[in-house]
């Protein structure tokens, strides 16, 4: 089976406490929840995806507004309410944590994981 860690499913709390991935914090709790998947279920799994659409996430989320969690700038012209956010700022540093995230998992799984001779990566779309 294909198991994807992050696919636009960001818990709420994480949203609310640190405001997910515009925060460093992000990428020691996507550690720690991709180190308990890969224990719980790496016997199981072959095939990791640690986040689905890297690209969109920063230009949709952060960038437009029209995809969770909402944010750009009043500028942005958009049919979709923001909630608050910086277009010009916010997706280079959700785009950069993501990638840290990302490359903490990758370490995480060959370092500690690498006996479940599984594959591991990110989905790219363009």
């Amino acid at each position: 089976p294909f198991v994807t860690l992050f696919h636009w499913d960001l818990p709420q709390t994480l949203q609310d406490l640190y405001e997910g991935f515009l925060d460093r914090q992000i990428i020691q709790d996507f550690k720690d929840y991709a180190d308990l998947c890969f224990k719980e279920f790496g016997g199981k799994v072959k095939h990791w995806i640690t986040i689905n659409q890297l690209y969109t996430v920063p230009t949709r989320g952060y960038a437009v507004g029209t995809d969770a969690p909402g944010r750009c700038s009043p500028m942005v012209h958009t049919k979709h309410r923001c909630y608050g956010g910086n277009s010009s700022t916010e997706p280079y540093i959700v785009a950069h944590y993501q990638l840290l995230a990302h490359a903490t998992v990758v370490d995480l799984y060959g370092t500690k994981y690498k006996f479940q001779t599984g594959k591991i990566g990110p989905v790219m779309i363009t």
